[in-house]
């Protein structure tokens, strides 16, 4: 049995789904009991619990040969970091309690760096608390989703720009679909390695200005990269 943290988001919802697809026995972990609903109709386990809660997480853990977890940025938090803490802390420690075999965790391209990278610290930190269960883990250290361009979607229909937050338009980066992240995290529960390791999820490398010239085509409307100074 294996148990998704994160159901109701993009990465933990398609590994569960790949997860059921395989035919294994799938639980899966939510804040909401009426998000759980839905994955009971598709014949995974339901538990509840919040990431942060090491008590409530533990026996959600228990039993399972293999877990996915995640630790959700929380940007209206007083300090971001703090909460990335309070959650890597609580996450770890009830895999150990559980005695979980093999933890899954959704990471990030700089996870490796203890500092310099802002919000992907907070991965730093959970990737070590892992690390520090026993278990084996696999850490998925994934580049930008395409999915992103959704939270600026309105603003592409209404104005016509698309944000970008860092470098210009004409930097080329990869950019990976979240149901492959999800596909690659089933395949590698489904697959404990001997040791542990972290695994460079990367997609296609394009540019904003690409995406850009994509969203108009969709949206039948000119869009235009624009980027948004640090400070804002």
């Amino acid at each position: 049995m294996h148990v998704v943290t994160g159901a109701t988001g993009r990465v933990g919802g398609a590994t569960a789904v790949a997860l059921l697809a395989a035919g294994v026995r799938v639980r899966v972990v939510v804040r909401d009991p009426a998000r759980g609903e839905p994955w009971a109709v598709r014949g995974a386990e339901v538990a509840v619990a919040d990431l942060r809660d090491r008590d409530a997480l533990r026996p959600a853990l228990t039993g399972a040969d293999g877990a996915f977890v995640l630790s959700p940025f929380d940007l209206a938090a007083v300090d971001p970091l703090a909460h990335a803490e309070e959650v890597a802390t609580s996450v770890a420690g009830a895999a150990a309690d559980a005695g979980v075999p093999h933890v899954v965790a959704l990471s990030s391209g700089g996870a490796d760096l203890p500092a310099g990278t802002g919000p992907v610290i907070g991965l730093h930190r959970l990737e070590e608390a892992l690390r520090g269960t026993g278990a084996v883990v696999t850490a998925l250290r994934a580049c930008h989703f395409q999915e992103r361009v959704a939270d600026v979607l309105a603003v592409a229909r209404e104005q016509g720009v698309l944000p970008v937050l860092a470098g210009s338009a004409d930097d080329a980066r990869p950019q990976v679909a979240t149901r492959d992240v999800g596909a690659i995290a089933a395949r590698a529960l489904l697959a404990r390695p001997e040791r542990s390791e972290a695994v460079d999820v990367l997609g296609p490398v394009v540019s904003e200005r690409e995406v850009a010239d994509v969203l108009a085509r969709v949206i039948g409307r000119p869009v235009e990269p624009v980027v948004v100074p640090e400070a804002a």
